[in-house]
């Protein structure tokens, strides 16, 4: 005879529940035809219905609810200045400074061009009030400096003024050359202009883009990189019903920049979040196909019949399309937390279908006709699979009074999911199941092997009990060190170009995107802005009057005494324009005259010369047409400068607030007459410590303040105590519905015990390995209640209808490959692209594990032997 190792039975009376849902699945049966296409008809119009309806939004500050105190500044900020955050930033590189500033120049001319896309193009620091009063902005000392330097030049600027072609440049190294025989400079001292100058013909020579850069030569140091890169500021018109709301506005600005051969790299609020809400989408066909195809793999290792596997693949996709119209039905469009609910709704959903369906082969398996069978599977399991949803339905509207609104809106399309899976896998899937007429169940369901395992834990349960009690309360001081990571830019891809730019712009003053900000009245700015400054954690505060320079009366005068020098040199007539021949001539005598130079000398200048002397020996026995393009490397940003330099000795006056820009001042000033302050970290914000530091600083001095780093620090804070109350509420909700079901006390802590210990080994094992919460992968937990209670439920409700050995029964087969899908729709989450979405499903596979864990050796350790026959009889 073969063993017996499927659950035993006591002779527990049917409940009235269980007669009802018997009955519903006997009437069901009956009229079944009409029961699939009732259902087939719903799907079919929810499935329609969501795919016109399907929307997204992809705004993650609308993630919390609006009513928040801090939710309510950031917002009336964001309408204010809405450019801060609708902003692209064309980071334009160039081999040189006048290469970047000459390429952003052509690009904001062809964006210009274009209103309907681009509300405002701006590059303020090239703008002409800028330039015009650049010297008027920098430190006294340099602006001496750099008026000394300017008015020595005077020679050379008049002989390139009147004749900007390589005859004139080679005068100018003429000139030069003289200064050292009159030893009023030396041969080493010119080492530097030479080197660049060789540098930029060599480029010519190889055929390569050559710029020679006037700038450099100036500032006698080669340009940082920061310097290389011109910053375009660009407002887009945004499309939020796309899934990349400025996805029109960047391929514009690509293939523009492509034209006019800029080298543009995008970041800014609009290219991040476009890209963070493309990579959620990035790679999903083929993921969902993979996990879609795993699971049927996994249904048909758990039912063995073709008939069967259709039957449930069919009943998990009813209630998905439901559920997915419900869910646009409710809450209008989908944001990026609430999109899990598809994962939700084939991990639960399928657990449903697979404890019914494994129940009814365990039926047949005992003889029972079809019908028969589906009936009984009803009697049995049907009130646990309730009890089972509704824990779920509790656990997850437990998020509805919270203010993590992106959280209840995903709470109340899963909750609402776990009805309908509940009603389609009582009504569709028995009526389904009946039409196909799956064959007789030949063999037991259970795992045979696992008998020991069983007598084990029945023998040894007190230490088991012992054990995993001891470790599961010697990790709770590791919780300690748990980490949360609420910051939304952790969650974006680092790898993308948006990212990588935007840490390359960090440090450049024109590029602020870890700054609080605050609105006060400009006769409270002063001193707020040094209430602010004082803070330690500060490292500077900004105001519209941080663009007025200080001592303007002597840098004028600076200014005017260059001004006087170089004027007459800037307003040089022209010379005609030398011929080919002229500038062979030119080119050969200069080279002659460094070769002179260099005669007999050592050291870096002799070692230029020479350098020097050969390339324009080479150049003048070269072609017209590499001569024209060596002259134009050096003329073209020549001229540039040259009409930068006339703008920038002549400032109109002192700068006052109301000569600044209107560009400027609108970023700066509101229409009510309020000023922005700006304040920025002392150093960057590199943790959740000192973003906590920074943030809590700052508003213990301006308790109005809003800007990222108070956003970062408001939504920690949003999100743990929300899930501190939804915690509360759910196992609140939980408890009150076990108690009201199972009537007894006992029962109900042998149905949360594990669940808990299954949440307290997830939360020690994220500390442990460093594995941070952050405010997409948090969902795991409610979700952990969802499947964790449905679990416990199962065993507990088998336990007190008598049963047990429950690792050899058929019901720990239904909950392992229940498991197993669940873990394979979350499994598919943690191949997404988009980080925060990977975490997710990493740490929704963790929890899983821990829940089944608990469920499986735990849950019947803790229960122990079942109780006598007439207890059953009243706990049924």
């Amino acid at each position: 005879m073969q063993p017996s190792f499927s659950c035993r039975r006591g002779d527990a009376r049917p409940h009235m529940l269980d007669h009802f849902l018997a009955g519903l699945v006997a009437f069901c049966i009956r009229w079944r035809w009409r029961v699939i296409v009732a259902a087939i008809v719903i799907a079919s119009a929810s499935a329609i219905f969501s795919e016109r309806r399907f929307a997204v939004d992809t705004d993650i500050n609308a993630l919390l609810s609006p009513l928040l105190p801090w939710r309510q500044r950031e917002i009336a900020y964001r309408k204010i200045f809405p450019q801060e955050f609708e902003s692209i930033l064309a980071v334009v590189q160039g081999s040189t400074l006048e290469t970047a500033r000459a390429a952003a120049e052509r690009l904001m001319q062809r964006l210009r061009r274009q209103p309907e896309l681009f509300r405002s193009v701006e590059d303020l620091a090239a703008s002409a009030f800028f330039i015009r009063n650049s010297l008027l902005t920098l430190p006294s000392e340099q602006v001496a400096n750099a008026t000394r330097q300017l008015a020595t030049a005077s020679p050379a600027v008049r002989t390139l003024t009147s004749d900007p072609s390589l005859r004139g440049l080679t005068q100018v190294l003429q000139e030069m050359l003289e200064g050292v025989k009159l030893k009023r400079t030396t041969l080493d001292g010119m080492a530097w202009p030479m080197t660049l100058a060789s540098d930029t013909l060599d480029a010519v020579h190889e055929g390569k883009p050559a710029s020679f850069s006037w700038r450099v030569l100036l500032n006698g140091r080669p340009a940082t990189p920061a310097e290389l890169r011109e910053i375009v500021v660009i407002w887009p018109a945004l499309d939020y019903k796309a899934l990349e709301p400025g996805e029109a506005a960047t391929e514009t600005i690509r293939r523009v920049a492509a034209e006019v051969k800029a080298d543009v790299r995008l970041t800014g609020p609009v290219p991040i979040e476009d890209k963070e809400f493309a990579s959620l989408s990035a790679g999903a066909a083929a993921n969902y196909l993979v996990s879609g195809l795993a699971v049927l793999v996994i249904i048909w290792l758990a039912l063995r019949s073709f008939k069967l596997v259709a039957s449930v693949t069919a009943a998990v996709l009813m209630g998905l399309a439901i559920t997915a119209a419900i869910g646009l039905l409710l809450v209008g469009a989908f944001n990026p937390i609430s999109l899990a609910f598809a994962v939700l709704s084939v991990g639960l959903g399928a657990d449903f279908a697979i404890q019914f369906s494994i129940r009814y082969r365990a039926e047949r398996h005992d003889g029972a006709k079809a019908a028969r069978a589906l009936v009984r599977a009803a009697e049995t399991v049907g009130k646990p699979l309730m009890l089972a949803a509704g824990a779920a339905v509790a656990g997850f509207f437990s998020f509805l009074p919270t203010a993590y609104s992106g959280l209840a809106e995903l709470g109340l399309i899963a909750g609402c999911g776990m009805i309908v899976a509940y009603i389609v896998t009582m009504t569709f899937l028995p009526a389904l199941i009946c039409a196909t007429k799956p064959p007789p169940e030949p063999r037991p369901l259970g795992y045979a092997r696992l008998a020991p395992v069983d007598g084990a834990l029945q023998r040894h349960r007190i230490a088991v009990v012992a054990t995993i009690s001891a470790l599961t309360l010697a990790g709770l001081p590791a919780l300690g060190w748990l980490k949360f990571d609420f910051n939304p830019m952790s969650l974006r891809n680092p790898r993308s170009e948006a990212m990588t730019t935007l840490k390359d712009l960090r440090g450049n003053p024109n590029v602020v995107t870890d700054a609080a900000e605050l609105l006060v009245k400009p006769a409270d700015a002063a001193a707020m802005s040094q209430k602010l400054a004082a803070l330690p954690q500060v490292g500077r505060v900004r105001s519209l009057a941080s663009f007025i320079p200080a001592d303007q009366d002597a840098k004028l005068a600076m200014i005017k005494k260059a001004a006087d020098a170089l004027t007459p040199a800037l307003g040089a007539p022209q010379q005609p324009q030398p011929t080919d021949a002229e500038n062979v001539a030119a080119l050969g005598d200069a080279a002659a005259q460094l070769r002179t130079a260099a005669d007999r000398q050592s050291g870096p200048g002799a070692q230029a010369a020479n350098r020097l002397g050969n390339d324009l020996s080479r150049l003048s026995a070269a072609s017209a047409q590499e001569r024209a393009a060596a002259q134009s490397a050096f003329v073209a940003p020549l001229k540039m400068d040259l009409s930068d330099l006339r703008d920038m000795l002549k400032p109109d006056r002192a700068i006052k607030q109301d000569d600044l820009p209107a560009a400027l001042v609108r970023g700066w000033k509101t229409s009510d007459g309020r000023e922005r302050l700006e304040i920025t970290p002392k150093g960057n914000l590199g943790g959740s410590a000192i973003v906590t530091g920074f943030a809590g600083a700052v508003l213990s001095v301006a308790p109005q303040a809003t800007g990222q780093p108070v956003m970062d620090y408001e939504w920690g804070n949003a999100i743990f105590w929300a899930f501190g109350e939804a915690g509360a509420w759910a196992l609140g909700s939980i408890f009150v519905l076990l108690w009201i079901v199972l009537r007894r006390l006992r029962d109900v802590l042998l149905t949360l015990t594990p669940l808990l210990a299954a949440a307290a080994v997830t939360l020690e094992i994220c500390a442990l390995t460093g594995f941070a919460l952050n405010y997409a992968n948090i969902i795991a937990l409610p979700v952990l209640l969802g499947i964790g209670v449905a679990f416990k439920i199962y065993y507990v409700m088998a336990w007190r209808r008598g049963e047990t050995n429950f690792l050899q029964s058929s019901l720990t087969r239904a909950v392992v490959f229940s498991a197993l899908i669940t873990a394979t729709a979350f499994g598919s989450l943690m191949f997404s692209r988009h980080p925060g979405t990977a975490s997710m499903g990493k740490l929704l596979a963790l929890s899983l594990a821990c829940t089944l864990a608990s469920a499986a050796l735990f849950q019947p350790a803790l229960m122990g032997p079942p109780r006598d026959k007439g207890q059953a009889r009243d706990d049924a």
